[in-house]
């Protein structure tokens, strides 16, 4: 039981570094001994859990989406109507990206950067059904505008991550207020008027 512990443990260090260095210095300046010393395991460790260090980013980009989506969807049920279903998904969009930035920086370098492979992003796609579900729900209520799920989604929840980012330098406060216009201004662009 300690070994298997042990492992996971360590398992989760380098997942833990892997953000760490991915967020503060980029994919390509965080090689795989820098992940290694951060997480304080040796080097040839890494391949005992991950194939190489795309694998590793892939896997954490994946398990990060899902603690992301999973939080997101926490207070969401399908018998909500769609506007309340798309604020209920969206405040707990924002606030995750509030309250763990570190997973929320991580995913926003991840989906706007080419570092994930092709089948990772298609995995974390599907942790965001109930999100497209509500959407092509409104869609053929004649609620939300008949345009692609990348549309909605740039325009709805990409701002959240500009906005994080803001609040992180200093440059903005990201306060009730601020959530409260954002949120209008994102189901404003999309819902039919």
């Amino acid at each position: 039981m300690a070994k298997l512990q042990k492992s996971i443990d360590k398992r989760n260090a380098l997942i833990k570094a892997t953000i760490e260095l991915v967020n503060n210095n980029g994919f390509h300046a965080a090689p795989m001994s820098k992940i290694a010393k951060m997480a304080n395991v040796s080097p040839a460790t890494i391949y005992l859990y991950f194939e190489n260090k795309q694998d590793l980013v892939n896997k954490t980009y994946i398990e990060v989406k899902a603690k992301y989506t999973q939080y997101a969807f926490a207070t969401y049920n399908d018998r909500l109507t769609v506007e309340e279903g798309f604020e209920a998904i969206w405040k707990r969009i924002a606030d995750f990206k509030c309250k763990d930035s570190e997973n929320a920086m991580f995913l926003a370098q991840c989906d706007n950067t080419p570092i994930i492979d092709e089948t990772s992003r298609q995995e974390g796609i599907k942790h965001l059904q109930p999100l497209l579900d509500l959407w092509e729900r409104g869609k053929s209520k004649g609620i939300i505008k008949p345009i692609s799920n990348y549309i909605l989604y740039a325009y709805t929840i990409n701002p959240l991550s500009f906005l994080m980012m803001a609040d992180k330098r200093n440059g903005f406060q990201l306060d009730k207020t601020h959530i409260e216009m954002a949120y209008q201004a994102a189901w404003d662009s999309i819902r039919v008027n």
